[in-house]
């Protein structure tokens, strides 16, 4: 079993490093950096996630009242009845997996080249996908606001969407 590993340096005393294992404790704004791996399970982030190049981040029972952003990210899954009151924003990462998460805010893949799966959220945004040439499977979300899908190669797969808004260009039968 991995443990935690916390480093807080003294001009960024808000954010926190995790590379490891968190449990059910709270935090303020966390960052996973460069190439390590970390493991989130009924962590409460009172900020926001930044996931740098080539990091992991594996999210189980999270509740984060910001955004989750990954620039280059080398997989990032968010599941089992998390909650983030912001965006996921995904970009130029490789694989991501999204799955029964409540979503305030946005979810954006942009420029992804990994397998993406978004299936059974509840989005009160948009879910957007640009760009991605990993293949994409929308499958059984609940979005508030529109699903846009373009430029994604192959062009994504799925069904039982249920949208408030319009479901355009590549999503317009999801």
């Amino acid at each position: 079993m991995r443990s935690l590993s916390l480093s807080v340096p003294a001009a960024w005393a808000d954010e926190q490093v995790c590379q490891g294992t968190i449990g059910a404790i709270t935090v303020d704004n966390l960052k996973v950096p460069s190439g390590k791996t970390c493991t989130l399970n009924g962590t409460r982030v009172q900020g926001n996630i930044k996931v740098e190049s080539q990091a992991i981040l594996k999210a189980n029972r999270v509740r984060v009242e910001g955004d989750i952003q990954a620039d280059r990210s080398r997989n990032i899954e968010v599941s089992q009845g998390s909650v983030i009151g912001g965006n996921i924003q995904v970009k130029q990462g490789s694989a991501t997996q999204i799955t029964n998460t409540r979503i305030d805010g946005d979810l954006q893949f942009e420029s992804n080249s990994g397998r993406l799966i978004a299936t059974q959220n509840q989005i009160d945004g948009n879910l957007q996908a640009f760009q991605n040439f990993g293949g994409l499977s929308i499958q059984s979300n609940v979005v508030n606001g529109n699903l846009q899908c373009k430029e994604n190669r192959p062009k994504p797969i799925g069904g039982f969407n249920m949208v408030r808004g319009d479901k355009e260009d590549q999503c317009s039968r999801l």
